[in-house]
C-alpha cells in the first residue's frame, strides 16, 4: 500500500485514536507499525482476532492486561551478562505475573466453552515460569525496592540498622530536650553526609565535641555530630554498606536466574503486547459503534450506513456505498459543500481500516474487498515550492496513478478535470476514466461537468450518483443517491432568494436545449426515486407486519403443542390413578373370596350368588365410553393404529426404526432394532409405513435404558473406580443410541484418569479409535471415541 494514501485519507489519525486504548508499551508499538495488508490469510486472521477481542469485551470486559513497560532492553542486558536493577526486575516480574493471570483467564474461557477463532492460539504461545515469578514477587517491591524477605542476611542487616538508628535518635533526642537545648539553633535532629547531626549555634561548637559536618549559609549554625553518637553513626554507616552489598548480590543472583528463561519472557511480553493491541481494537470498535466487516472474494464492496470515523458522530450522515457487483465506477455530481469529498474519503478510509484488521464505522453485514493499492487525487494540491498550478499538480498526480493502477486497485478522483477550460477538462476526465476503467480498476469520482453525467449514463459498468440538495431549505442533506445524477439548482435557488422571474427566464433561454433537457430528466428521475422510496417504505411496513404476525403464529403454535402435551400428561396421570384404584378394588374382591373359601374349609364351596356378585364387582371396574364406541371414524383410526407382529415402528427413545416380533404377556413388545432384540413398552412405539429392509441376524436381547443418552460423558470429580464403571455403562448405552462417536470429559488434573480412560478404550471391543479433543472442545481435558 502506497504511503501517500495513508496521509491523504488521514489513516494516522485513526492510529492515534487507537493508541489511546493501549496500556502496554509493546501494544503501542503494535499500533505504530500497523498498516493495511493485501494478503487475504493475514487479513482474515487479523479480523478474527478483532472479532474475538470484541466477544471477550462484551462478555468478560476484555482481556486482563495491565500497564506493562517494554522489557526488551532488559532482556538484552541479561543476554550480555549485565545485572538488572530493582525496578527492572519488578517490571520483568510484572510480565511473568500477568502471563499467569492471562493463561488462567483463557483456561476459564475454555471451560465456559466460549468459541474463539484466534485468541486461543495466542494464549498457547505463552509459558509460565512459576518459580522465577514467585522469587521476584517475594524479593522485589513494585517500585523496585528489595523486600526484607529477599534473603535472611538482608533481613538481619535491616533489623540491626533499624535498632542502631533508633539508639542514635534516642541519644540525640535526649540532648535536644535536655539542658543543652539552649545551645541549639533548633530543637531537631537532622542529617548531613548520611550521618545524624544536631544544628548547634556556632559559638557553642565545643559544647558537644564530636565532628562538624556542615554549616548554614549565614555561618550562624554548625551541624555537629556529637561525640556520643560518633561510634553509632560509624556502625550505621557500615550496616548501610553491608546492605548495599547484599542488595547487589541479590540483584545479581535473580538476574542470573532470569537468563535461562529470557526467550520465554520475551515471547510472553510479545504476546501480551498483541493481546493489548487486540483489546484496543475491540474498545475502539465499541466506542465508534463499529462492526467487523466480511471479506468479499468477488471484490464486492458493500458499506451499509457508512460513516466517516473522524467526523463528530452526532452530526455525521450515514450513506450506503456499493461498488463492484453491478458497476465498477461511480460518478458523483452535486453542489459544493454537499459532501462529495467526504463520501470519497469515507470509502477510502473504511477500506484502509478494514485491510488493517480494524472495525469500521458501518452497519452490520458490511463487506469489503482486498485491494493491492488505493490511489486518491483529493483536494487542492497546488505546490508553491514546485511552482505548479492546481491543474498541473492534479494532473501530475493522475499521471503517477495511471502508471501504477491495475485491476486490483481502487481509485478516488475528486473534481476530476477541474482547474482548466470546462470543455477540455470534461474531455480529459472522460479519457482518464476510460483508461482507468480499461485496466479494470474500481473508480469513484466527483465532478461538476454535465458531460460526465451523460458518460455515466451511457458507459457499461458505470453509474451516476449525486449528493441530495434540499431546494426548500437551500441546504445539502449530505445523502448519497446512487443512480441519480446531480442537477443544477441555480434557477430554483435564485427564484427562492427573490430574483425576478424574467431574469430567470432569460437565463434559461441562453443555455442550450440539451442542458435543459438533462436537468429535466434528472428532475424526473428524482421524482421517480422519491415515489419508489415511498412505495418501498409502504412495502417494508407490510413485510414487518407480516413478520410480526408470523412470529405470533409461531408462538401460538408452540403454546398449542405445549398445552397438548400438558393435557396428555394429565390424562395419562389420571388414567394411571384409575388403574391403580381398579387394581386395589380387584385385590379386595379376590382377598374376600379367599377368606370365604378358607372359612368353608377344604370341602366347602363358595355359593353361586357370591361368585356372581364378585364377577359383577369386577365387571363394574371397567368404564365403557359408549359415545366413543359408536364413533365409526374413531374406531377405524384405532384399528389402524393397533400394533401387530411384523409392523414397522419407530422407537421414540432411540429415534430408530425397528420391526415388531411378538407381544409379550405383560403387554410389552419384542422389537428387532438393527442387530439387537429389545423388549420395549407399547407407549415407546409409533407405527410406521412398511419399508423393505434386509433382514439382519439378531445377536442379543436387551431392555432399553429409561434415560436419554447424551453425546458427552462428564467424569470430573468422580473416583477412579466409579469413573471406569460409568464409562463402561455409557459406551453400551451410546452404542444402542446409534452414536458414531462420543466425548468423554475427564479433566486435565494429574493425568491419571486420562491414562485410565485411554487404557480402557484400547481394550473395548466396540471402539475403533480415539483421540484428544481439539482446543475448542476441551483439549487434553477430553477424549473423543469413535465406534466401529
Amino acid at each position: 500500500m502506497n504511503p501517500k494514501i495513508l496521509k491523504t485519507l488521514e489513516f494516522e489519525k485513526i492510529k492515534q485514536q487507537l493508541t489511546e486504548y493501549t496500556v502496554t508499551a509493546l501494544g503501542q508499538e503494535e499500533v505504530q507499525k500497523l498498516s493495511p495488508v493485501t494478503d487475504q490469510e493475514v487479513l482474515t486472521n487479523w479480523l478474527s482476532e478483532t472479532e474475538d477481542g470484541a466477544t471477550l469485551l462484551r462478555i468478560r470486559g476484555g482481556i486482563p492486561v495491565p500497564k506493562l513497560e517494554n522489557i526488551g532492553p532488559h532482556m538484552k542486558r541479561i543476554e550480555m551478562g549485565a545485572d538488572l536493577n530493582g525496578l527492572e526486575l519488578a517490571q520483568v516480574g510484572r510480565v511473568l505475573q500477568t502471563t499467569a493471570e492471562v493463561i488462567r483467564f483463557f483456561d476459564d474461557i475454555k471451560d465456559a466453552e466460549i468459541d474463539l477463532k484466534r485468541l486461543f492460539y495466542w494464549a498457547d504461545q505463552m509459558e509460565t515460569v512459576p518459580a522465577l515469578s514467585q522469587r521476584i514477587r517475594e524479593s522485589v517491591e513494585p517500585d523496585g525496592r528489595l523486600t526484607d524477605e529477599a534473603s535472611p542476611e538482608l533481613k538481619n542487616i535491616r533489623v540491626q540498622t533499624r535498632r542502631t538508628e533508633q539508639t542514635i535518635r534516642e541519644q540525640l533526642d535526649g540532648l535536644v530536650r535536655g539542658k543543652n537545648a539552649k545551645y541549639l539553633s533548633d530543637a531537631l535532629v537532622t542529617m548531613r553526609n548520611d550521618r545524624y547531626v544536631l544544628p548547634v549555634k556556632s559559638e557553642y561548637r565545643s559544647v558537644f565535641g564530636g565532628v562538624v559536618h556542615d554549616q548554614s549559609s549565614s555561618g550562624q549554625t554548625l551541624f555537629v555530630e556529637p561525640k556520643q553518637v560518633v561510634e553509632l553513626n560509624n556502625k550505621l554507616r557500615q550496616l548501610q554498606i553491608s546492605e548495599r552489598q547484599e542488595v547487589e548480590r541479590i540483584l545479581a543472583e535473580i538476574s542470573a536466574e532470569i537468563e535461562p528463561h529470557r526467550y520465554e519472557i520475551i515471547q510472553n511480553a510479545y504476546v501480551l503486547g498483541k493481546l493489548d493491541f487486540i483489546n484496543a481494537k475491540a474498545q475502539f470498535g465499541k466506542s465508534y459503534k463499529g462492526v467487523i466487516p466480511k471479506i468479499s472474494e468477488e471484490k464486492h464492496v458493500e458499506l451499509k450506513q457508512a460513516r466517516h470515523p473522524l467526523i463528530d458522530p452526532d452530526v455525521v450522515v450515514a450513506n450506503d456505498i456499493f461498488i463492484g457487483e453491478e458497476y465498477q465506477a461511480i460518478l458523483v455530481t452535486g453542489p459544493n459543500t454537499g459532501g462529495k469529498t467526504i463520501t470519497l474519503k469515507t470509502l477510502g478510509l473504511l477500506q484502509l481500516m478494514a485491510q488493517a484488521g480494524l472495525p469500521i464505522t458501518a452497519g452490520e453485514d458490511s463487506q469489503v474487498a482486498i485491494f493491492n493499492n488505493i490511489f486518491a487525487d483529493i483536494g487542492d494540491e497546488q505546490s508553491i515550492e514546485q511552482n505548479l498550478s492546481t491543474f498541473s499538480s492534479h494532473m501530475t498526480n493522475i499521471v503517477d496513478i495511471i502508471a501504477e493502477v491495475d485491476q486490483d486497485s481502487l481509485v478516488l478522483f475528486d473534481e476530476l478535470g477541474a482547474g482548466t477550460d470546462p470543455q477540455e477538462g470534461a474531455a480529459l476526465a472522460i479519457s482518464i476514466l476510460d483508461e482507468v476503467g480499461a485496466k479494470g480498476a474500481y473508480v469513484m469520482a466527483t465532478t461538476h461537468y454535465p458531460e460526465l453525467k451523460v458518460y455515466g449514463y451511457n458507459r457499461v459498468g458505470t453509474i451516476n450518483a449525486s449528493m441530495e440538495f434540499n431546494v426548500d431549505s437551500l441546504r445539502p442533506t449530505y445523502k448519497l443517491l446512487i443512480g441519480v445524477p446531480g442537477r443544477s439548482n441555480a434557477f430554483e435557488i435564485s427564484k427562492r432568494l427573490g430574483l425576478d422571474g424574467h431574469i430567470i427566464e432569460s437565463a434559461k433561454q441562453m443555455i442550450d436545449g440539451d442542458s435543459q433537457d438533462l436537468n429535466d430528466m434528472i428532475a424526473d428521475l428524482e421524482s421517480h426515486r422519491k415515489m419508489a422510496e415511498t412505495e418501498y417504505l409502504e412495502v417494508r411496513h407490510h413485510v414487518d407486519e407480516a413478520s410480526r404476525l408470523h412470529a405470533d403464529l409461531e408462538n401460538a403454535y408452540g403454546y398449542f403443542f405445549e398445552a397438548q402435551e400438558k393435557e396428555l400428561d394429565e390424562a395419562k396421570a389420571k388414567a394411571n390413578e384409575i388403574i391403580r384404584e381398579a387394581q386395589e378394588k380387584a385385590e379386595t374382591i379376590i382377598t374376600d373370596l379367599r377368606e370365604k373359601q378358607k372359612a368353608l374349609g377344604k370341602n366347602g364351596m363358595v355359593k353361586e350368588h357370591e361368585l356372581i356378585a364378585a364377577r359383577t364387582g369386577l365387571n363394574q371396574l371397567k368404564h365403557e365410553e359408549s359415545h366413543l364406541k359408536k364413533n365409526k371414524v374413531l374406531q377405524k383410526a384405532k384399528e389402524q393404529k393397533k400394533l401387530k407382529a411384523g409392523d414397522d415402528v419407530k422407537v421414540e427413545s432411540y429415534g430408530q426404526r425397528g420391526t415388531l416380533l411378538k407381544q409379550l404377556s405383560n403387554g410389552d413388545w419384542q422389537v428387532q432394532l438393527g442387530i439387537l432384540k429389545m423388549v420395549l413398552p407399547e407407549s415407546d412405539l409409533t407405527l410406521l409405513k412398511p419399508e423393505k429392509v434386509a433382514p439382519q441376524k439378531p445377536i442379543s436381547t436387551m431392555k432399553r435404558s429409561s434415560e436419554h443418552v447424551q453425546s458427552q460423558l462428564d467424569l470430573r470429580g468422580m473416583r477412579y473406580e466409579d469413573a471406569l464403571e460409568s464409562v463402561d455403562r455409557y459406551l453400551d448405552a451410546a452404542l444402542l443410541a446409534g452414536y458414531s462417536q462420543v466425548t468423554i470429559v475427564h479433566g486435565k488434573g494429574t493425568g491419571v484418569l486420562r491414562e485410565a480412560i485411554t487404557t480402557f478404550l484400547k481394550k473395548h471391543r466396540s471402539v475403533k479409535s480415539f483421540e484428544l479433543a481439539p482446543q475448542s472442545q476441551g483439549g487434553t481435558g477430553a477424549t473423543i471415541a469413535y465406534f466401529k
